[in-house]
């Protein structure tokens, strides 16, 4: 795919489409001199260098990717007429572009009927999940794992509901006997579930909390901004398939696109089981909802004006890599393989060590140092040093507390409290052909003692 003609394209595709209208010349206000823009353009490509370079190999920091060419190009093609998916009348096009890709989403993890839409983020999809939590079960507290993302916390504070951490097992998953005393003990209305937390991409056990839900009539709702697209490959014996499978019997579901989903940042999505919960989200707004629509996107969203740029980038990219196993996952597959590749070469190094077998593409290691102390200092060095020099590595630090790391390793001596390791997020598919280089330079990293 030529992105340079496709963007040509975008330009000559919205400009066709105007010429329909007569013609007519821009406002003299917004004129710009070509030299003028020449000499501003030059200063914001310099001040773009000052950043990571997210789409190399040598990147297996955080979990960022470059979106798609398809996405660029729909983004762009859409974002010079933009559309606001907030009413129907806002953009006709994007807003069922937006409830076509939705379908897709919720096909991908079972549901049936459903309502959802797409979100600028998945802590806006989270804050909407427990919004209705909220509004369902009014008075009753919210559960997560201690491991979930710090979203969960902070958005029961916003909505002034109390929050409960729910301690995790030796792999990270929510220890579903001490959420049961919790229930038992507490009122809680809702349980959040991970699948692929971000720290190590630990995924709580969905299927077995099903059994919770029947007993005692809590909603669940499942955090899959990271993890949901490995939905497309749950039965293909590369994973335990029952906790995305599970998903579809539970009340509501995130996903991030802007993550395994190639799309640019500002595009998340939450998708709730049952539509009645729409009923939360009813509002009256004076100057929209004029045009027909069973229900405009404004209508079943706590935001108002969201990017139809977005819908439209990941509707165009679906066309080419739909939400299949075929399609977005054989995108997947290579960052799974090399993440079960790695744990292998880092099983066998004398020089770093693996924190946890990696249940999605998120491998978690650190220095093979004797104390908790060492493995701090160690990894900070990595992480320092990693980025300089003629042949960088960019990774990224988790900090865990010592009963987790002696949980997995008991031999190590707990001489602090806690202790920064080291992660790498193989999101991107072109990483594996890199791994051998990427652990040999990281062995030498960790290998490296300060200067005197």
């Amino acid at each position: 795919m030529d992105l340079r003609y496709w963007l040509g394209q975008a330009v000559e595709t919205v400009e066709e489409w105007a010429a329909e209208f007569g013609p007519f010349a821009p406002h003299p206000s917004h004129h710009v001199g070509d030299d003028e823009f020449a000499v501003a353009f030059a200063d914001f490509g310099k001040r773009l260098r000052d950043n990571y370079p997210f789409f190399h190999p040598r990147y297996i920091g955080q979990m960022v990717k470059p979106p798609h060419p398809a996405a660029v190009v729909g983004y762009l093609t859409a974002m010079r007429l933009n559309p606001n998916n907030h009413a129907r009348e806002g953009g006709p096009a994007t807003a069922d572009m937006e409830r076509e890709v939705i379908a897709e989403l919720a096909a991908m993890f079972g549901l049936g009927s459903h309502l959802g839409h797409l979100t600028t983020s998945g802590t806006m999809g989270n804050l909407e999940s427990l919004y209705v939590a909220r509004e369902t079960h009014p008075g009753a507290g919210i559960a997560y794992s201690a491991d979930s993302h710090f979203t969960h916390a902070r958005m029961c504070h916003v909505l002034g509901v109390r929050g409960h951490a729910v301690p995790v097992d030796a792999h990270g998953r929510m220890d579903l006997d001490a959420l049961e005393d919790l229930l038992r003990r507490e009122r809680i209305g809702t349980v959040v579930l991970t699948a692929g937390t971000t720290g190590t991409g630990a995924v709580d056990p969905v299927h077995e909390a099903l059994e919770l839900k029947a007993r005692h009539g809590v909603r669940l709702h499942v955090d899959a901004a990271y993890g949901g697209f490995y939905a497309l490959l749950a039965g293909e014996g590369l994973f335990d398939p029952r906790p995305w499978r599970a998903i579809a019997s539970c009340d509501s579901v995130v996903v991030d696109p802007h993550k395994h989903g190639l799309q640019p940042y500002g595009c998340g999505a939450v998708l709730f089981s049952d539509p009645q919960v729409a009923r939360y989200f009813r509002h009256d707004s004076p100057y929209t909802y004029y045009t027909p629509s069973d229900l405009h996107l404004g209508e079943i969203s706590l935001e108002c004006s969201r990017a139809g740029a977005a819908a439209a980038a990941l509707w165009l990219t679906l066309r080419l890599l739909p939400a299949t196993r075929e399609g977005l996952g054989r995108v997947l597959l290579p960052g799974l393989r090399a993440a079960r590749q790695w744990a292998g070469m880092l099983t066998a190094s004398p020089h770093l060590t693996l924190y946890q077998q990696p249940e999605l593409d998120i491998v978690s290691y650190f220095p093979s140092e004797p104390a908790l102390s060492g493995i701090d200092a160690a990894s900070a060095r990595v992480l320092a040093d990693g980025m300089t020099g003629p042949d960088p590595v960019y990774v990224s630090a988790l900090r865990v507390d010592a009963p987790a790391l002696t949980a997995r390793h008991p031999g190590l001596v707990a001489d602090a409290p806690s202790a920064r390791i080291l992660r790498s997020v193989l999101i991107k598919p072109e990483t594996g052909d890199h791994l051998g280089h990427l652990h040999h330079r990281l062995e030498e990293l960790a290998t490296r003692r300060s200067s005197p």
